[in-house]
């Protein structure tokens, strides 16, 4: 199997044209994240805000149109799809946080560290609607990409350093997010319902 190393030399040579390749093949299927390519070259062009803007722009893009693609191949081969590469219980617990906080719960995913296509497989897999789906997609993965971008452009080499940190530990960060987003809704699900005092 081809290393990772080799592959990221390969996609290097192409500049914003491997990035996009790079982020659209892995809001599908393979397992390289975008940003492993996507800091080193945001890193050497922050003192240019164009050209920084720009590459946000085709990672953030290009990783939208390939999980449409993956919403697809969900909708089509969704459960096997993500059994083959994940436990079933994991996809039902996934599949029913989608069905209770749709879009809520994709816009988690997409500024998540976790895989990207997997989402995108059980949101298809799910059913849920394209066009919350995309919208969901391009917030969550414009925050990201966007804030990534800032805190290189911001502080250079410390913020590379903080964020392969996190990308390291992206399970942890993946259910703390869960956690998170679990909490927020049972707060709000709370406020909601409890009981008005009346004097």
């Amino acid at each position: 199997m081809i290393g990772e190393e080799v592959i990221l030399d390969f996609f290097e040579s192409f500049g914003p044209l491997a990035l996009a390749l790079l982020s659209f093949t892995e809001a599908i299927i393979q397992p390289i994240p975008p940003d492993v390519l996507f800091l080193p070259m945001a890193y050497d062009a922050r003192d240019n805000e164009t050209l920084l803007i720009w590459l946000w722009l085709v990672v953030t893009v290009s990783s939208v149109f390939g999980a449409i693609i993956g919403h697809a191949l969900g909708k089509r081969y969704g459960s096997k799809l993500v059994d083959k590469f994940g436990k079933p219980h994991h996809r039902q617990q996934l599949e029913k946080m989608f069905e209770r906080y749709g879009t809520l719960g994709m816009f988690i995913a997409a500024v998540s560290p976790l895989p990207y296509k997997v989402f995108g497989w059980i949101a298809g897999a799910s059913d849920m609607k394209l066009r919350p789906f995309i919208i969901a997609g391009i917030f969550g993965r414009g925050l990201r990409f966007g804030l990534e971008a800032l805190f290189i452009f911001m502080y250079g080499e410390s913020a590379i350093k903080a964020v392969e940190w996190v990308l390291e530990r992206e399970l942890l960060m993946g259910i703390i997010l869960v956690l998170t987003l679990a909490a927020v809704v049972w707060w709000l699900m709370r406020t909601n319902t409890s009981p008005v005092h009346q004097e």
